[in-house]
């Protein structure tokens, strides 16, 4: 569906509502199209990608990542206390933002 700038400034929310109900809303300028607006659900970055050629699927399934466990007999870390990496890593990036 097209819509021109002026329509669009005139009723946005129902062309919001237009697109986050799945409709695809080309907006024009005195008649060329210069812009899309989709909703996010319609608007499927990775399917997209995969459309145009720019991205592979994965060939097999990724194991879910499981947090590794203490050897019996040991305390973890205590929550809220930074471990040595974490430390060097916030030291980095105080060293990024200067």
């Amino acid at each position: 569906m097209e819509v021109a700038v002026s329509a669009l400034r005139a009723e946005l929310k129902s062309w919001i509502e237009r697109a986050r109900a799945g409709e695809e809303v080309v907006i024009t300028d005195r008649g060329l199209p210069v812009a899309r607006l989709s909703g996010i659900d319609a608007a499927d970055l990775v399917q997209g990608l995969v459309r145009d050629g720019l991205l592979t699927p994965a060939q097999v399934e990724r194991p879910a990542h499981t947090a590794p466990q203490a050897p019996s007999g040991e305390v973890p870390v205590a929550a809220g206390r930074a471990s040595r990496g974490a430390a060097a890593v916030s030291g980095l990036v105080r060293r990024i933002r200067r």
